[in-house]
């Protein structure tokens, strides 16, 4: 069930001109690229909550995850597999590291720009419960 705040589901289009993330995917508006794919591109947060925190986007428009992993399933596995190679990258998969990966689906659950996004979050201590 939406809240009145979400965006209702629909058929996704490849990209919407009016979403920010389908702009930085599309390379319209900067920002630091960390990592890209076929059908992924990540990049750093504007507002970090961590030493790493890396937003994994999937090049094609879903309102949030649960739509992405509907619709595209396989995509929705290559931004784990994006992941796993960024945290690698940065350095904060090993033994001594360890990383969060965060999907907010919803307004209830803080998601604010509705493209479907994954948080990449590492490089400190990760508390329980996130909050």
């Amino acid at each position: 069930m939406t809240s009145p705040t979400d965006p209702a589901p629909s058929d996704p289009a490849p990209s919407d001109p009016d979403c920010l993330f389908c702009k930085i995917a599309a390379g319209d508006i900067p920002a630091t690229i960390v990592h890209e794919s076929e059908t992924t591109v990540a990049f750093r947060d504007l507002n970090p909550q961590a030493p790493t925190h890396v937003l994994v986007i999937p090049r094609s428009h879903y309102p949030n995850a649960a739509a992405l992993a509907e619709a595209e399933p396989a995509t929705a596995v290559h931004l784990f597999d994006a992941a796993r190679e960024i945290a690698a990258q940065e350095g904060i998969d090993g033994d001594d590291g360890g990383y969060r990966m965060v999907l907010n689906t919803g307004a209830a659950a803080h998601q604010t720009v509705f493209h479907a996004h994954l948080h990449v979050l590492g490089g400190r201590p990760m508390t329980w419960p996130p909050g």
